[in-house]
């Protein structure tokens, strides 16, 4: 990483009395009705104009992690809207808290072992050692297992196979990926799937998303979805709901009386 300036600097936008522009982009002229949302956020985010590539495998991705039903960050959003319903950009932020190293946000964890397997001199023998390593403290590996998709994840083979038709992408992340699920099924003695996050941080790394940049993109298309929750949520309120069943279904107990 380059030496950082003495004054700081930035090469994101500027703008004058008649112009704006977003890198060496003229807004108006460059951009508008010429460039898509995803291209513009590539751009902005990477530094570098992406290629169709680019924008497909990031298309794919941002769909696949736009919507995951009720899960947290969906019922922080629902919940935080039924209570502030003026605050819209509360809600989502609410939501988007959410997004880390349990839920949507495992990209960032996964591709950290993709990164380790890729350095390492014998990347089998690595997987190998990130497997046991992870069984020893009988903990998930990032990017393996889900609780609902058995005995595959159809998101995350449909994305491999998007990646693997790509001829202009090295598939460096992807044979690692595939090293480290060769790893893990033969450690758990069983298949264990690979997930939808975990096929993401292979995808992203292949159209070289740096590791610490992969939860943005959770961020960015986890957004939308959860937009869609307060619409729905407008139109049929469930945040209620969720609060009364949760109080029914956790019942107080005194102290004298609680398990211990």
């Amino acid at each position: 990483m380059p030496d950082a300036p003495a004054t700081p600097v930035t090469g994101l936008c500027t703008h004058t009395l008649t112009s704006l522009h977003y890198r060496d982009d003229d807004l108006v002229e460059d951009l508008l009705g010429k460039k898509t949302f995803t291209e513009a956020l590539l751009k902005q985010i990477l530094n570098r104009t992406p290629r169709g590539v680019d924008l497909r495998i990031t298309d794919a991705v941002l769909i696949v992690l736009m919507e995951h039903g009720l899960t947290p960050s969906a019922i922080a959003t629902r919940l935080v809207y039924m209570s502030a319903p003026e605050n819209l950009q509360g809600a989502v932020s609410a939501g988007l808290l959410a997004v880390g190293s349990s839920f949507v946000g495992t990209m960032e964890n996964c591709s950290g072992l993709l990164d380790r397997i890729g350095a390492a001199a014998d990347a089998d023998a690595e997987a190998l050692e990130i497997a046991r390593e992870h069984k020893a403290l009988k903990a998930a590996v990032p990017g393996f297992g889900h609780h609902l998709h058995k005995p595959v994840d159809p998101r995350a083979y449909k994305l491999l196979d998007m990646a693997r038709a790509e001829p202009e992408l090295p598939g460096d992340k992807v044979r690692a990926l595939e090293r480290l699920s060769a790893a893990v099924d033969a450690v758990a003695g069983r298949p264990i799937t690979i997930n939808a996050t975990g096929a993401v941080a292979a995808l992203l790394g292949e159209i070289g998303v740096p590791t610490a940049v992969m939860r943005g993109f959770a961020v960015i298309s986890r957004a939308a979805g959860l937009v869609a929750h307060i619409v729905e949520e407008q139109q049929s309120p469930a945040g209620r709901f969720i609060w009364d069943t949760v109080e029914h279904a956790i019942p107080f107990v005194a102290a004298a009386e609680a398990p211990r």
